[in-house]
């Protein structure tokens, strides 16, 4: 059945919803998180005791 799985899919409200959040939400969500997070830490050329968080 795998093999024909085009040949039997239907959309639903379900595979719509499910469409939706994994094609456009979830990608969102990470690329909201890495513009949030630029630049706001540095891990190079630290010392022990140093904060890894620039502001």
């Amino acid at each position: 059945m795998y093999v024909k799985r085009h040949e039997f899919f239907r959309w639903t409200p379900r595979t719509a919803w499910l469409t939706v959040t994994y094609v456009v939400a979830v990608p969102a969500a990470f690329v909201y998180m890495a513009f949030a997070t630029e630049g706001k830490w540095e891990f190079r050329g630290k010392l022990k005791g140093d904060t890894i968080s620039e502001f």
